[in-house]
């Protein structure tokens, strides 16, 4: 006989990550978890080494000037930020705050692929709303998911993996009618990669609207996805939430200083955000010019709809040493690389494109 655990565990399919390739001539593209391409800035480096003098000591558990730092630079009260091990760290705060057995979360289908395992983890019901055929959020029909069991809606903007968006207009006339007792989380990963000036900036959509919060992640556009922090902006009812359920200790005291630094850097790292949006766009044309239905996207990755051939389009990257993250029976996500990674890729989707025609 063998421990009891909780059943859910029994039907439970762990996070799996972007996967890295090696074709046989020794290349290796990993365009599989939406990483920035480039390398930490000396600026972030050097508080880093300093930082690493202390690792013997507990970092700050308040992250007091992490967030002091947060609310200067974006312009909101301190008591109105939350931090966590990056955005899916405070993800999983906000679902246990809100968990118990009963409550309903509802998020879009396909969305970041997280979220039903944090619901399953903290016991909710996850309410799937499939997207709609221009894979873009079906907020009437999220809206008429909502019951008196409704605690949370997630809406992913940019979305992943598809790339899509949400834009002020549709996105103001659901908040109006959502009941104020149910909170929506802008998950806003991808902020810094938009370029459409119609979608809407939820930092400046929280304020009036105390059932809104807004995350954040430093692993995008900051580059600082190993060492795991993100952020949380809301109303300070909201984020006193979040703190309650934080887990002690879990921004380590280098994260929090590379957090720091790269705020303070922002304006250099922002400009490397310039140089992946023109990626994004050569790679969405030539992936046109090639023949395949590539859709529009806000984010550093492009989504390809493959349906049942999601799987051999994977396995074609795989042998020439390019990993994609492919989602079986609807289609595959890739990052946006160096230019030398993308034009590796987009040689596998030239020569695939043929192979996919003639099948």
């Amino acid at each position: 006989m063998s421990p009891r655990f909780r059943s859910v565990l029994d039907r439970f399919q762990e996070y799996k990550p972007g996967r890295r390739v090696t074709a046989p001539d020794g290349r290796s593209f990993k365009l599989s978890s939406n990483e920035s391409p480039y390398g930490p800035l000396p600026s972030v480096l050097d508080v880093l080494a300093e930082a690493a003098r202390e690792i013997h000591r507990y970092p700050d558990n308040a992250c007091a000037e992490l967030i002091s730092e947060i609310a200067g630079h974006f312009g909101v009260p301190e008591e109105h930020v939350a931090v966590g091990c990056g955005s899916v760290g405070v993800a999983q705060h906000l679902f246990e705050a809100v968990g118990e057995p009963g409550a309903e979360v509802i998020y879009a289908w396909r969305s970041f692929e997280a979220y039903p395992l944090l619901a399953d983890l903290s016991g909710v019901t996850s309410v799937k709303v499939p997207l709609r055929e221009d894979e873009t959020h079906d907020l009437d029909a999220m809206l008429a998911a909502v019951t008196p069991a409704t605690r949370m809606i997630l809406i992913c903007n940019p979305n992943n993996p598809t790339g899509e968006v949400v834009r002020r207009a549709e996105l103001e006339a659901f908040l109006d009618r959502v009941p104020r007792d149910v909170l929506v989380v802008l998950d806003e990963a991808y902020r810094e990669y938009l370029t459409d000036p119609d979608v809407p900036d939820g930092l400046e959509i929280y304020p009036s609207r105390p059932n809104v919060a807004v995350l954040r992640t430093f692993s995008k556009a900051y580059g600082l996805a190993g060492l795991r922090v993100g952020f949380l902006v809301a109303d300070p009812v909201v984020a006193a939430a979040i703190r309650k359920v934080y887990l002690t200790f879990s921004v380590n005291s280098l994260a929090q200083v590379a957090a720091i630094a790269s705020l303070r850097a922002e304006k250099e790292l922002l400009e490397r955000v310039t140089v992946t949006v023109a990626e994004r766009e050569r790679v969405l044309a030539a992936l046109r010019g090639q023949g395949w239905n590539a859709g529009p996207s806000q984010a550093n990755f492009v989504w390809l709809r493959l349906g049942r051939r999601t799987l051999e389009f994977a396995s074609l990257c795989e042998a020439a040493g390019v990993s994609v993250r492919p989602f079986p029976g609807e289609g595959a996500r890739v990052s946006i690389g160096s230019p030398e990674e993308n034009d590796a890729f987009l040689a596998v989707a030239a020569s695939a494109a043929g192979v996919f025609e003639r099948g």
